[in-house]
C-alpha cells in the first residue's frame, strides 16, 4: 500500500474513512454547560423569561481525539498486516509463483524454508493473487496458478526428497507458466547449493525471468548449512568424507557407523580445518565389524544427504591365497600370490597361509580361518581330504577361485567348472601357426559385462576345455577366437570359477592390466551370494531386477518406500532419483543400496551470477506483525481518554475535591495504558503451559499420558516424544483427546491423576528412594498402571543371564507386592481392547509383554473371546522400547529406525500402545457377554 509492506485483511472496511468528515462536523457540536446558581426564591422568577442559547463548541483537541479513535477502528478491521519480507515478491497484483528447493541437502532447514514459502503464499491470499508451486525435487509437471489455500495444501503436501533436486528439468515448466502469466513474481527459496552436473538452471532461469518481464526473488540462508556424507575405501579402511558447500560455522560433529539393527559400532569426530569444506574420517575396524556396517551417518543431521547405505558390494570379503608352486618359486615380485594380492588388498582382506607344510595344510588353513573366497594359483590335483574340505566350503557358500598353470594343466580334480584338456594351448611360439589372442567383448549374461578389454592384453597360453553342451552357459570371457578364457559353475550354495590363464605374466599380460582388477572386485563380489549368471545355451538369462525393500525419507530415516519408487538393476551404481530413492532394493542377504550421493560428489556454493536483477534477501525474513491488536488498544485508550475530557468539560469532576480528582484520573488513565499493554501481542516467547507442570491442578481437569524423568536426557526425550505420538494417535483414532504427558517424579508429584505410567528403565542411574516405592505401590493398589519398559530386548537371551536392566528393575520390584505375572495370552481382553492384536512390538519386536496373570476359567463356563480379571493388572513388563517407536517430530515424522523385517511394525506398536491406554481407561468391559458376537464375527469365527 503506498509502497509500504502493508497489505489489509479486509480492505473494503476502509471505505468508512470516507464518513470522517461528516463525523468531524457532528461532533463539533456539544450541548451547553450547565450552569451552576443559587436558589433564591424572589430570584428564580426572574429567570424564567425564555432566553435564546447557542451551542458551544467542541474543542478542536477533543475532536481530533474522536476523529483519531474512530480512525483506528475503521483500520483495526480492515486487518492491517504489516509485512516487511513481501515487499518485493508479495507487491502488487501480479501472478505468484514459488520455487522451492526440496532435495537431499533442504532437510537441513526444512522448518525455515517452509515458513518461508507460507508467508509468501499468504502475503499473495491477502492481496487476492493467483499462486503456483513448484518443488524442484518433485516430477516436471505443468504448473497450474491455483487459489493461495489450494497453493498452501499443495505446499503442506511437499516435504524433502532423498534425492538430489533435479532443477534443470522444470525449465520448461517454468517457461510455459510465465508465457501464461507475464509479470509473474517468482520466488526462489533455494538451499544454496549448486547442481552437481553445474548450474545451467540459474543460466536458463534468468533468460527466462529477462524475456518474461517477470521479477525474481532470491530466499536463502547467507551461507549453506548442510553438510553431506560419502564414503570411500582405501588400504583396507573405510573412510567418510564430510561435505559442505561453504565455512558455514559447523566446524564440527560426529560421523557414526550402525548396523542393520540400528545399533553403533563406531563413532569418530570430525573437524573443518579453517575455511575447508571437506574432512575426511576414517574407521579401521576388523573385518567382521566392517562387514556389519549398515549406515554410515552424520550424528544429529538429520538429512538423507548426511547418511551412507552400504550394501554387499561394500562388504570387505576375506581371501585366503594358496599357490601350489615350491617355496623357491613363491618369491616377492615373482610369484602369482603377489599379483593377486596387489589386485585384491584395494577391496578385500587378504590372508595368506604362513609355516603350512604344503597345499592341503595351506587350505585347511585358510577355511580354518572363515574366508569367504579361496584363491588357488597352479594348484594341481588335490588329495581326498583337502578336495573333501573344499567340496564342502563351496557347497556351504564359499567362492573357490582357481587360476591355471602348469600343475593345473597336468592333472586337474573335480574342483572346476568345466572339464580340462590336458596340456594347454600355446599361441604365438615357434611351433605355433597362432599369434597371441586378446580378450573377446563380454556378453551381457557375463558378471564382467560392462568392462571394456583393452586391446593390448595378451594371451600366450592357456589351458583349453573340452567341448561340451555345458560351455557355453559356463563361460564368462573368452578370446577373439570364441575358447573360453574365464568359466564357472555353481555348486551347491557356492560358486567355482576358473581362470584359464596363470595369475601371474608367464602366459599372458592380464594381471598388469586394470581389467584383471576390476574382474577379480566382480568374481569377489558374488562371494556368498550363491548366485551366477549360468544359462542354458543359447538362452541369456535376464539381467537381475531388484525391487525396493527399505527406503529413506528426506531427513534420513528408514520406512517403506514410497509408491512411486521402482526397481532398479542389480548393477545400479547410479545416485538416487525420484523414481530409485536412496534406500535398500532387492533381498536382505544380496540387495544393494543406492544413495543420493557417489562417492565423487563435491558441493559448491550456487554461482547467481548469471541472475543480475534478483533480489535476495533472508531465509527467515522479516516478521509479518499483525497491527489489528494494537490498533483496537488504541482505539480504547482513545476512548478512555475522551470519556474523562467529556467529564471534565462537562463540570462532573469539579464536584469532587482536587486530589481525589487527580488520582481518579490518574488511576483511569493507569487502567487504559494498562489494558493497551496486556492487549499487544508479544511477538517472542511463550509462556509455559500451567497444565505441563505435574504439580498444578490442571492435570486433573484433562486425561494425560505420564512418564518417569529418569535422568537420562536421550532417554527422557525419547519417552517425551514417544508419550506424545502416543497422544496424537489416540486423538486421531479414538474419541479420547488427551493433554500433552509430563514427565513425572513418582517421589514428589502426585500420582492419582494419571491413568498409566510409562517407566524407562535406565540401569545406570540411581535406584529410586522409599517414597517414590511407597507412593508407585499406593498408585498401582488404587488402580493404576505402571509399563515398564527395559528395553532389552536385542540383548536379552531366553535361557541367558540376566541383562542389567532386569537386575536393576528387579531390585527396585523387590519391595512391592508384585502380583504373579505371565505372557500377555492370546485371549486376553489387552489384547482387543481397541484393535485386535497378538503382540506388542516396539522399536524390537522380539521382546515379551508380561501382565497380571488371569485367574483359570471355571470348568464347563463358555467359551469367551476375550478373558479378563476382576480389574486391571497394575504393572506391564516389555522390553521392546515402546516409546521409540511412538516417538515423533513436530511435523509427524518417525525419531528412531525400527529394528524387524516387518514393514508394519511401527504401525502395530501404535495399535499396542491404544490398547495398553483403553484398557486401563476401561478396564475388563470388552469382557463382557455383550462383546462377544461382535468379537468373535471380527475374528472370523
Amino acid at each position: 500500500m503506498l509502497g509500504l509492506p502493508l497489505t489489509f485483511a479486509a480492505p473494503l472496511a476502509l471505505a468508512a474513512l470516507v464518513a470522517l468528515p461528516a463525523l468531524w462536523f457532528l461532533l463539533r457540536v456539544t450541548p451547553p454547560r450547565p450552569q451552576r446558581i443559587d436558589f433564591p426564591p424572589l430570584r428564580i422568577m426572574a429567570d424564567l423569561m425564555p432566553a435564546r442559547e447557542t451551542p458551544a463548541r467542541t474543542p478542536p483537541w477533543l475532536l481530533i481525539l474522536r476523529i483519531l479513535a474512530a480512525a483506528c477502528l475503521i483500520l483495526a478491521v480492515s486487518g492491517p498486516v504489516w509485512n516487511a519480507a513481501g515487499i518485493g515478491a508479495a507487491a502488487g497484483r501480479t501472478p505468484l509463483l514459488v520455487m522451492i528447493d526440496n532435495g537431499a541437502t533442504a532437510a537441513h532447514d526444512w522448518r525455515e524454508r517452509l515458513q518461508a514459502a507460507t508467508d509468501e503464499i499468504e502475503a499473495a491470499a491477502r492481496d487476492g493473487r493467483p499462486v503456483g508451486v513448484a518443488a524442484m525435487a518433485e516430477p516436471a509437471t505443468a504448473l497450474e496458478t491455483r487459489t493461495p489455500a489450494a497453493a498452501l495444501d499443495r505446499l503442506r503436501a511437499v516435504a524433502p526428497r532423498p534425492h538430489l533436486a533435479a532443477r534443470p528439468v522444470h525449465l520448461p515448466a517454468i517457461a510455459a507458466f510465465l508465457e501464461r502469466m507475464p509479470g509473474t513474481a517468482v520466488v526462489w527459496i533455494s538451499d544454496g547449493i549448486a547442481d552437481v552436473g553445474g548450474d545451467g538452471f540459474a543460466a536458463g532461469l534468468g533468460d527466462l525471468i529477462a524475456k518474461a518481464g517477470a521479477s525474481l526473488t532470491i530466499r536463502r540462508a547467507e551461507v549453506p548449512p548442510a553438510l553431506t556424507l560419502t564414503t570411500t575405501e582405501a588400504g583396507g579402511r573405510l573412510s567418510a568424507h564430510v561435505l559442505r558447500a561453504a565455512a558455514n560455522g559447523r566446524d564440527g560433529g560426529a560421523v557414526r557407523a550402525l548396523d542393520q539393527k540400528g545399533l553403533p559400532l563406531a563413532e569418530h569426530d570430525f573437524a573443518f580445518a579453517q575455511g575447508a569444506t571437506e574432512t575426511e574420517v576414517a574407521f579401521d575396524m576388523p573385518v567382521e565389524l566392517r562387514n556389519a556396517i549398515a549406515r554410515v551417518e552424520i550424528a544429529g543431521e538429520r538429512s538423507a544427504a548426511a547418511v551412507r547405505l552400504m550394501d554387499e558390494r561394500g562388504r570387505r570379503r576375506r581371501v585366503g591365497l594358496v599357490f601350489g608352486g615350491t617355496s623357491d618359486q613363491a618369491q616377492p615380485l615373482l610369484a602369482p600370490t603377489y599379483y593377486l594380492s596387489r589386485a585384491l588388498v584395494p577391496f578385500a582382506d587378504v590372508q595368506e597361509p604362513r609355516g603350512a607344510t604344503g597345499v592341503s595344510d595351506s587350505i585347511a588353513r585358510m577355511i580354518d580361518a572363515q574366508v569367504s573366497v579361496l584363491v588357488l594359483a597352479d594348484v594341481g590335483a588335490l588329495d581326498a581330504q583337502a578336495s573333501a574340505r573344499v567340496t564342502s566350503f563351496v557347497e556351504a557358500g564359499g567362492l573357490l577361485l582357481r587360476f591355471a598353470g602348469p600343475r593345473l594343466a597336468s592333472g586337474n580334480d573335480t574342483l572346476v567348472p568345466v572339464r580340462l584338456r590336458r596340456g594347454g594351448r600355446t599361441l604365438g611360439g615357434t611351433l605355433s601357426w597362432d599369434s597371441p589372442k586378446t580378450l573377446a567383448a563380454f556378453a551381457p549374461e557375463s558378471p564382467f559385462a560392462g568392462l571394456t578389454p583393452p586391446a593390448d592384453i595378451g594371451v600366450r597360453r592357456q589351458i583349453l576345455a573340452e567341448p561340451d553342451a555345458d560351455l557355453p552357459g559356463r563361460t564368462w570371457a573368452s578370446l577373439q577366437d570364441g575358447t573360453p578364457i574365464v568359466t564357472a559353475e555353481k555348486r551347491g550354495q557356492g560358486l567355482v570359477v576358473l581362470f584359464h590363464v596363470t595369475a601371474d605374466t608367464t602366459w599372458s599380460n592380464l594381471p598388469l592390466s586394470g581389467l584383471f582388477i576390476d574382474m577379480l572386485r566382480r568374481v569377489v563380489g558374488l562371494a556368498g551370494t550363491g548366485s551366477a549368471p549360468v544359462a542354458a545355451e543359447g538362452q541369456a538369462p535376464a539381467a537381475a531386477i531388484l525391487a525396493p525393500r527399505l527406503a529413506l525419507d528426506g531427513f534420513g530415516a528408514l520406512g517403506s518406500p514410497p509408491a512411486g519408487a521402482t526397481a532398479v538393476a542389480a548393477d545400479q551404481s547410479e545416485r538416487a532419483s525420484y523414481e530409485h530413492p536412496a534406500g535398500f532394493y532387492g533381498p536382505a542377504d544380496a540387495g544393494i543400496a543406492v544413495n543420493a550421493l557417489l562417492p565423487d560428489d563435491r558441493l559448491k556454493p550456487l554461482d547467481v551470477a548469471s541472475l543480475a536483477g534478483a533480489r535476495f534477501e533472508a531465509l527467515g525474513g522479516a516478521e509479518t506483525r499483525d497491527l489489528r491488536a494494537p490498533l483496537f488498544s488504541l482505539a480504547l485508550l482513545l476512548l478512555v481518554l475522551d470519556t474523562l475530557a467529556g467529564l471534565w468539560l462537562g463540570g462532573f469532576t469539579a464536584r469532587l475535591p482536587g486530589r481525589r480528582t487527580a488520582r481518579a484520573a490518574a488511576a483511569a488513565l493507569a487502567v487504559a495504558g494498562g489494558l493497551a499493554i496486556l492487549t499487544i501481542p508479544s511477538p517472542g516467547h511463550a509462556q509455559a503451559d500451567a497444565a505441563g507442570r505435574p504439580a498444578g491442578f490442571e492435570s486433573a481437569l484433562a486425561t494425560r499420558l505420564a512418564f518417569v524423568v529418569t535422568g537420562d536426557e536421550a532417554v527422557d526425550a525419547a519417552s517425551k516424544a514417544g508419550l506424545s505420538g502416543l497422544t496424537q494417535m489416540l486423538a486421531a483414532r479414538t474419541a479420547l483427546e488427551p493433554g500433552e504427558p509430563i514427565g513425572i517424579d513418582p517421589s514428589r508429584d502426585e500420582l492419582a491423576f494419571y491413568p498409566i505410567i510409562y517407566w524407562p528403565i535406565v540401569p545406570n542411574r540411581p535406584q529410586p528412594g522409599e517414597a517414590a516405592i511407597r507412593r508407585i505401590d499406593a498408585f498401582m493398589r488404587n488402580g493404576g498402571t505402571v509399563l515398564f519398559d527395559t528395553r532389552d530386548a536385542l540383548t536379552a537371551r531366553p535361557g541367558g543371564p540376566a541383562t542389567a536392566e532386569a537386575l536393576y528393575l528387579r531390585k527396585m520390584l523387590s519391595t512391592l507386592e508384585v502380583p504373579e505375572l505371565e505372557p500377555v495370552p492370546a485371549d486376553h481382553v489387552l489384547t482387543k481392547a481397541f484393535y485386535l492384536v497378538d503382540s506388542f512390538p516396539g522399536r524390537y519386536s522380539t521382546g515379551q509383554t508380561w501382565v497380571e496373570t488371569l485367574p483359570p476359567a471355571g470348568e464347563g463356563s463358555e467359551r469367551r473371546p476375550a478373558r479378563a480379571g476382576d480389574g486391571v493388572s497394575p504393572i506391564i513388563i516389555t522390553g521392546n522400547d515402546l516409546a521409540a517407536a511412538w516417538a515423533v517430530g513436530k511435523r509427524g515424522e518417525p525419531l528412531y529406525p525400527i529394528v524387524g523385517g516387518d514393514q508394519r511394525q511401527r504401525e502395530m506398536a501404535f495399535r499396542g500402545g491404544i490398547n495398553f491406554v483403553i484398557y486401563t481407561l476401561t478396564g475388563n468391559y470388552k469382557a463382557d457377554q455383550v462383546h462377544v458376537p461382535a468379537l468373535l464375527e471380527r475374528l472370523g469365527q
